[in-house]
């Protein structure tokens, strides 16, 4: 096979997949209006919804997983800069300060703006 056949295999599949996930939600969807609550109400285990669904949702949560995101990231990057900090000398510690520096900006402007304060 060419790179372009190949190619248009590759698009032909990705269209009919994405149509058959199309048909498939239009089969199972509930339609506005209906008279059956028990098929349109969400599931909650059988107890009646009591509440909004997104009611106990936060908006300072996003920004405090990319905070959380920005930690991780700095854990993923250390763990393998100590095996080959001994080796690299000196500049392998400056690259990895020049990394926290930019991680501690990052931090710095969630605290300004707010994010580690819940209320």
């Amino acid at each position: 096979m060419t790179g372009f056949v190949a190619l248009a295999v590759v698009a032909g599949a990705a269209l009919v997949g994405v149509g058959l996930v199309v048909a498939g939600s239009w089969l199972v969807r509930v339609v506005a209006g209906t008279r059956r609550p028990l098929v349109a109400a969400p599931h909650v285990g059988g107890m009646p919804v009591v509440e909004h669904a997104v009611s106990r949702w936060h908006v300072r949560w996003p920004t405090l997983a990319l905070v959380f995101l920005a930690f991780d990231m700095e854990m993923l990057f250390m763990y393998p800069w100590t095996l080959v900090v001994a080796r690299s000398g000196p500049a392998a510690a400056v690259e990895m300060f020049v990394f926290l520096g930019i991680l501690l900006v990052g931090v710095g402007y969630a605290w300004r703006e707010g994010a580690f304060r819940w209320s």
